[in-house]
C-alpha cells in the first residue's frame, strides 16, 4: 500500500531528495552498500559492549577487586608480616600495595592524579567487597590503574594495569570489524566502477550516434549490459541500414519526377506565351520547389560524417552572404568558443534558414555565439513582426506556413524550420522560439559541446 502524501508535502520530499541523492548510479549502489555496512557495524559493537565485552569487564572487575579484598584480609590478620604479603601481591596478583597508617594516609591521599577513569564494573566491585571502606580509582600514566581503600586499619594502595579489568580484545574486534569493511568496501568499489563504467560508455555510445558520430562499443560487464550493448549495436545497423535504403529510394523518387517536370517546362517553353500557359509554368515551379524541399527534408543529412567544425568561422560566412543594403546582419565573433563535433553542411543549412527567415522578414538581425554549461549557444534577434505565441510550436510542422505573412512568392514551401529542429535535434540540442527585445523573434538553439 502507498502512501498518499499532500501536494506541498510530497513536492518538498521530492525536492530534498534530488539535494541529498547521489546524482550518479555509481555513488546510489555505493550508498546501498555503505548505509547497511555502518548499521551493521553499529549494531554489532552494540551488542558486542552489552553482551561478551560486558560480562567479561565484570567479571575481571570482580576477580581484580576479591585479590585485593584477599590481600586486605591477609595483611589484616598478622600486620607484621606486610613485607611477605606485598611480595605476594606482586608475584601470584601481579598488584603493587602500599598500606598506610591512619597518621600519614592524607600525605598519599594529597598525591592523587587527576584522571577520568571509565570502568563502571571495577567500582561496584570494590563497593561490594568494601562496603565500609572509602575508594578513590584513577589511572597513572594511562596505563595503570590505582585503587586507594581507606579502611579502619588504614589505607591501602594498589596499582596494576589496566588489562587487569579491561577486556582487550575489544581493539582487536573493532579492528576486525573495521578492517574487513574496508575490504568489503574497496572489492565494491572496484566491482561497481567496471559496471558504471559500461553503461557510461553505452550511454556516450548513444549519444554519439545521434550525433552522426559513429563511436565502436564493446559490450562488456554483467549480462543486463552485455546485452543492452548487443541490442543497442544491432538498432544502430538497423537504423544506419534503414537511411541508406531511404536516401537510395529517394534519389530514385527525386529521378522518376524530376523527368516528367522537366518536359512539362520544355513544353510550355516552346509554347505561346500566353496568359494561361505563364499560370501553368508557375505551377510547374512551384512544384519543382515543393519537391526539392521535400526530398531536402525527407533525405536529412545523415550520411554525412561528424568532424570538429569551427562555428565562428562557420557562422561568420554565413552572415556574409545575408548581408545586404536590405539587410544589416550583426556578428562579433567569440574566439573563446571551442570546436564543435558535428555534421558541418547540415550546420550551414541550420543556420542558414534561420537568417534566411530572418532577412525575409526583418531588417535589422543580431547574431550572437556564446558557451554556456558546457552547450553551444547561437541566439539570433531581429526587429521583424515576430511568430504569435500560440504559433511557435506549430511552425516547426512540416509544410506549415503563416499565411498572414508568407506566400507563394515571399515565402517558401514550409520546412523551413522543420529541417533546422531536425538537425538540432539530431546534434542533441534544442531550439527555441520567443519575443526578442528588438522587437521581433528570437531563435535560441542550444547544442552540447
Amino acid at each position: 500500500m502507498r502512501i498518499t502524501l499532500p501536494k506541498i508535502l510530497d513536492y518538498k520530499v521530492h525536492e530534498l531528495r534530488q539535494k541529498i541523492m547521489p546524482k550518479t548510479l555509481f555513488f546510489r549502489t555505493m550508498l546501498l552498500i555503505i548505509v547497511p555496512l555502518v548499521v551493521v557495524q553499529i549494531v554489532s559493537i552494540v551488542a558486542y559492549f552489552h553482551g561478551s565485552w560486558g560480562k567479561v569487564g565484570k567479571r575481571l572487575s570482580d576477580n581484580l577487586g576479591a585479590n585485593m579484598a584477599f590481600v586486605v584480609a591477609l595483611n589484616e590478620q598478622n600486620p607484621a608480616d606486610f613485607a611477605k604479603v606485598k611480595e605476594l601481591a606482586k608475584n601470584v596478583y601481579g598488584m603493587d600495595v602500599e598500606y598506610t597508617t591512619d597518621d600519614e594516609k592524607y600525605k598519599v591521599l594529597n598525591t592523587i592524579e587527576n584522571s577520568n577513569l571509565v570502568t563502571g564494573f571495577f567500582e561496584a566491585a570494590l563497593k561490594t567487597k568494601f562496603p565500609k571502606a572509602k575508594t578513590t580509582l584513577y589511572l597513572k600514566n594511562k596505563r595503570n590503574l590505582v585503587a586507594l581503600i581507606d579502611t579502619k586499619g588504614g589505607l591501602y594502595r594498589f596499582e596494576t594495569s589496566t588489562k587487569a579489568i579491561f577486556n582487550s580484545s575489544l581493539f582487536g574486534f573493532i579492528a576486525w570489524m573495521v578492517g574487513t569493511s574496508f575490504l568489503l568496501f574497496g572489492v565494491s568499489t572496484l566491482f561497481l566502477r567496471v559496471q558504471a563504467r559500461s553503461i557510461r560508455e553505452l550511454a556516450d555510445a548513444a549519444q554519439d550516434f545521434g550525433k552522426g558520430v559513429n563511436s565502436p562499443f564493446k559490450p562488456y560487464g554483467s549480462i543486463e549490459v552485455r546485452k543492452a550493448g548487443v541490442e543497442f549495436n544491432k538498432m544502430k545497423e538497423r537504423i544506419k541500414r534503414q537511411l541508406s535504403e531511404r536516401t537510395q529510394m529517394l534519389a530514385g523518387v527525386s529521378h522518376d519526377l524530376r523527368t516528367p517536370i522537366t518536359r512539362m517546362k520544355l513544353s510550355l517553353a516552346m509554347m505561346e506565351q500566353t496568359e494561361e500557359n505563364k499560370a501553368f509554368l508557375e505551377d510547374v515551379l512551384e512544384m519543382e520547389k515543393m519537391l526539392e524541399g521535400y526530398l531536402s527534408f525527407a533525405r536529412g543529412d545523415g550520411q554525412e560524417k561528424s568532424v570538429n567544425v569551427d562555428m565562428n568561422a562557420l557562422i561568420a560566412g554565413i552572415v556574409a552572404k545575408f548581408q545586404t543594403d536590405k539587410n544589416q546582419v550583426k556578428y562579433e565573433q567569440n574566439k573563446n568558443i571551442s570546436l564543435l563535433q558535428g555534421r558541418e553542411q547540415a550546420l550551414k543549412r541550420m543556420v542558414s534558414n534561420i537568417l534566411s527567415n530572418a532577412c525575409r522578414y526583418a531588417k535589422n538581425i543580431e547574431v550572437k555565439l556564446e558557451e554556456n554549461n558546457n552547450r553551444l549557444e547561437i541566439t539570433v534577434d531581429d526587429d521583424g513582426p515576430g511568430i504569435p505565441e500560440n504559433k511557435r510550436d506549430e511552425v516547426f510542422k512540416a509544410f506549415y506556413r503563416l499565411e498572414e505573412s508568407r506566400n507563394k512568392e515571399t515565402g517558401g514551401v514550409g520546412l523551413g524550420l522543420s529541417i533546422t529542429k531536425d538537425i538540432v535535434r539530431s546534434h542533441g540540442g534544442t531550439i527555441r522560439l520567443s519575443d526578442s527585445p528588438m522587437g521581433g523573434l528570437k531563435v535560441e538553439i542550444k547544442l552540447p559541446l
